[in-house]
């Protein structure tokens, strides 16, 4: 029986770019072991056509690349044969599944100035790895027991030519091993942002938002005298700088006040705009007079130089 289809590939920003910095920093080709996991994703066929069939659910699976292991050179867990040595794999991947808390998907291969196409040790290598049924693990979320093999490989490459802008290529595959080929796979690239709120699922902060104090404080000079009027001077001129953005009113834009917080935030903007502004005409008016200085000088040294020239 052949593997589950996986739909796509998934991972993350920052270890795809771990695994291409691995690559580019080694001294020749590499690969490595992949880690992660296989959930399965219930997608529904809706549609508002009376004449379209039936709602009908159909499974989708999604591999999530979690984490990785580069071994720095090839043939690191096979022999040139594209025979995988399981002693190897055994002696480090007990550590590495622990520590990525994560089973073992696939493997990877980074190749120079190399088509982007996988090569027949890399055929043979995969195949390979599909013999070994005791790396074989559970799909998340099967309403029944499905066991997933590690059959991804994710291959990457330079350009074959030298470029200006330094760039890497890459390519995910999935091996069947009922027609013994590799299958291209879409590769989704997940960052934090809305859009790619599905990948993480919802979830409650541990830590809450720090109070902000309304309290005004005092100056933090306790001599008396001269210094105390003087520090008493600069926090109000602090104050002035911050007219329209106190702490008291910003405060309300964190609580429980939050929800109606579009108007507070475009008056703060407004002044802010009006700020900019009387700023720019001073810069402004500072720049003219500066330069009307300057021509008033030119002036004198030229009447200077004409004087001292006649005597």
């Amino acid at each position: 029986m052949d593997d589950p289809r996986v739909e796509k590939i998934a991972i993350s920003g920052p270890t795809l770019a771990s695994m291409i910095q691995r690559f580019s920093t080694a001294s020749g080709a590499v690969d490595g072991l992949l880690f992660g996991h296989v959930t399965q994703v219930t997608s529904s066929n809706l549609s508002d056509d009376s004449d379209s069939p039936a709602d009908s659910n159909s499974p989708t699976f999604v591999a999530t690349i979690t984490g990785f292991f580069c071994s720095g050179t090839i043939n690191s867990f096979y022999d040139s044969t594209g025979t995988v040595e399981s002693g190897f794999i055994g002696r480090f991947l007990d550590d590495s599944l622990r520590t990525h808390q994560s089973s073992f998907i696939g493997w990877f291969s980074g190749r120079r100035r190399t088509q982007l196409r996988p090569s027949m040790r890399e055929w043979l290598v995969t195949a390979s790895l599909l013999t070994e049924t005791k790396y074989s693990f559970p799909v998340k979320n099967a309403p029944e027991p499905t066991d997933f093999k590690p059959c991804l490989f994710l291959l990457l490459t330079s350009p074959l030519s030298d470029q200006i802008i330094h760039t890497h290529e890459y390519r995910a595959y999935q091996f069947h091993s009922s027609t013994e080929s590799f299958e291209s796979k879409s590769i989704s690239i997940v960052n934090i942002g809305p859009a790619f709120r599905g990948h993480y699922g919802s979830f409650s902060p541990n830590t809450p938002f720090p109070s902000l104090s309304c309290e005004l404080r005092g100056s933090p000079i306790r001599d008396k005298g001269h210094d105390k009027k003087q520090g008493l001077k600069d926090q109000r001129e602090l104050d002035m700088c911050a007219e329209g953005f106190e702490i008291g009113r910003l405060r309300g834009l964190v609580g429980s006040e939050a929800t109606n917080y579009t108007e507070n935030l475009e008056d703060l903007y407004e002044k802010m705009l009006v700020k900019m502004e009387n700023l720019a005409r001073m810069v402004e008016d500072s720049s003219a007079k500066l330069y009307e200085q300057e021509k008033h000088n030119r002036e004198l040294r030229y009447k200077i130089s004409k004087s001292a020239v006649s005597e």
